[in-house]
C-alpha cells in the first residue's frame, strides 16, 4: 500500500524531538496494515517465499534507510524479516517511523 505518509521527508533526527499522540499513532496505524506497537517501537515481520528474495528487501530497506538517514533494526531469517522503527533520541515512535514503514510497505509494490 503506497500512502502518503512514504511521500513525506523524514525530519532530521536530534534529541527533543517529540513523540507522537496516542491518536495520531492510531490514525497513522489505520494506513499501515500489519504494523503494530511493540512496547516503543513500530514492527512488522515479512515473510517471503526464499531466503534470497528477504535478503533483497533486507538490500532494499538498507538503500532507503540510508537515503533517509532514520535506520530500522532488521532481524533476518530464513524467508523471514522483522522490521522495526523506533527514534532512539525520543525512546518513542515518532513521524520519521511513520514514513520509514511506509516506504518499507511501499517496497513490496513493485
Amino acid at each position: 500500500m503506497n500512502t502518503p505518509l512514504a511521500q513525506l521527508a523524514a525530519e532530521r533526527c536530534r534529541s527533543g524531538v517529540n513523540p507522537l499522540l496516542p491518536e495520531e499513532l492510531a490514525a497513522a496505524l489505520a494506513l499501515l496494515p500489519g504494523w503494530q506497537v511493540e512496547g516503543q517501537a513500530l514492527s512488522k515481520r515479512f515473510r517471503f517465499q526464499t531466503y534470497r528474495e528477504a535478503i533483497a528487501f533486507v538490500n532494499a530497506v538498507a538503500w532507503v534507510a540510508e537515503r533517509a538517514d532514520h535506520h530500522p533494526d532488521l532481524q533476518v531469517g530464513f524467508a523471514v524479516v522483522t522490521v522495526r522503527y523506533s527514534t532512539h533520541s525520543a525512546a518513542a515512535i515518532t513521524r520519521n517511523d511513520l514514513i520509514g514503514a511506509a516506504r518499507v510497505e511501499s517496497l513490496l509494490l513493485v
